[in-house]
């Protein structure tokens, strides 16, 4: 089995994370390289305006040895809390109104856009008055609150997607660790493969296998056996399966494109048409070489068509690897930042032990990448949609 491809996308993950935020944590899952490039910016959204009444149900979706994972105060009991007006009013629209979520949704993206949209042009206006910098620094608050708003958008989204297949995520790691044991239940392994398709698939059984060290048909037994590994470790290996899953997205839609896009650049109906009206005019051996050459080229499309998206990755050249793996936008950056911090933090110290090692089965380790892959998938999907009623930052 070849690993190759996978192994190099872990490697070149962080790469592509070039960081607004500055977290302890990604101090430890990131090189020292890339640690200058984090900035210090506070999460806390100051915003205290709530358009409806948010109501806090429990939740409970893992457990850990004997002992359930205790609820947290966030309403959807999700590792990252929404702390805008916009992510709040969402949650309570999912808890209270699920058929209207995304016309509310819709109805946030073009509000928060016109709010930013207006003091930019205010800004402009007020170009060369007393009241220029007062404006322009309200243009740049503004900029913020909605970004930390439409992060909490796209994370809705996910989560709504998450949802959809009857899979919940994975509450914070600290809730759900047990006497140093954790264990997720259920595994949900099914509903989470259900999502891509068969060669995408197969690529990431192939991802899992190299990254929790299981093979690809062990038994029962075998992915029930326990293993001990570094949080430290484990936070790296989620963070790089969320960059995989949306790697996988990107190069699956090139690859369907292209093969819809592989025809023969000639007229097969032109050039029979050709040789029907002027047979005169072709010598026996010129029309032997255009059948062959016509039998050759359907020959080559079907090929083409037939090509595996496995080789076809296999064959990017640098440039087309690093265009599919980075992330387009930087609240996509930011997002994955904030969640992977959320899930592996902890609630009083704000973060895990640095060399704390936990006991937890083969089967918790699946659950967890294969989870992180398909946030990865659906990241992809809710930022193509979002961008197209919200203009998100370019990740440069």
């Amino acid at each position: 089995m070849d690993y190759c491809l996978s192994s190099t996308l872990t490697n070149l993950s962080p790469h592509f994370l070039p960081s607004t935020v500055k977290f302890g944590y990604l101090r430890l899952v990131y090189p020292p390289s890339f640690i200058h490039k984090f900035a210090d910016r506070s999460l806390t959204c100051t915003s205290t305006f709530l358009r409806r009444e948010v109501r806090s149900p429990l939740v409970f979706v893992a457990r850990a040895g004997f002992s359930h994972c205790e609820p947290s105060s966030s309403s959807l009991n999700t590792p990252l809390e929404p702390c805008s007006a916009a992510g709040k009013f969402l949650s309570s629209v999912f808890q209270n109104q699920r058929q209207l979520f995304h016309v509310a949704v819709a109805d946030e993206l073009k509000l928060l856009a016109e709010d930013r949209d207006g003091a930019v042009s205010r800004m402009f206006l007020s170009s060369g008055s007393d009241e220029a910098f007062l404006h322009r620094r309200i243009a740049q608050l503004k900029e913020h609150e909605c970004q930390i708003a439409v992060e909490d958008v796209i994370y809705m989204l996910i989560f709504f997607k998450f949802s959809e297949i009857r899979v919940p995520l994975v509450p914070k790691l600290s809730r759900c660790i047990y006497n140093g044991r954790l264990e997720i239940w259920p595994p949900k392994d099914w509903e989470l493969e259900s999502i891509h398709g068969f060669e995408v698939l197969e690529m990431i059984r192939e991802h899992v296998c190299t990254v929790i060290g299981l093979r690809a048909n062990s038994s029962v037994t075998d992915s029930w056996a326990t293993t001990e590994i570094q949080l430290l470790q484990l936070g790296r290996v989620y963070a790089a399966s969320i960059l995989y899953g949306y790697f996988l997205k990107s190069a699956s839609l090139r690859h369907y494109l292209e093969r819809c896009l592989a025809v023969p650049h000639h007229d097969p109906y032109l050039s029979c048409r050709t040789m029907f009206q002027f047979p005169d005019s072709l010598p026996y051996d010129h029309l032997s070489n255009m059948q062959s050459v016509l039998s050759c080229q359907e020959s080559s499309e079907q090929d083409w068509k037939r090509e595996k998206l496995k080789c076809y990755v296999l064959g990017f050249d640098a440039e087309t690897l690093q265009r599919c793996a980075k992330l387009k936008s930087k609240e996509a950056v930011n997002l994955i930042e904030k969640h992977s911090f959320a899930l592996f933090g902890d609630d009083k110290n704000g973060l895990l032990e640095n060399d704390e090692v936990i006991l937890t089965s083969f089967s918790s380790l699946r659950r967890l990448v294969l989870e992180a892959v398909a946030f990865g998938s659906f990241l992809w999907d809710t930022e193509e949609y979002v961008n197209s009623l919200f203009k998100l930052n370019e990740n440069y």
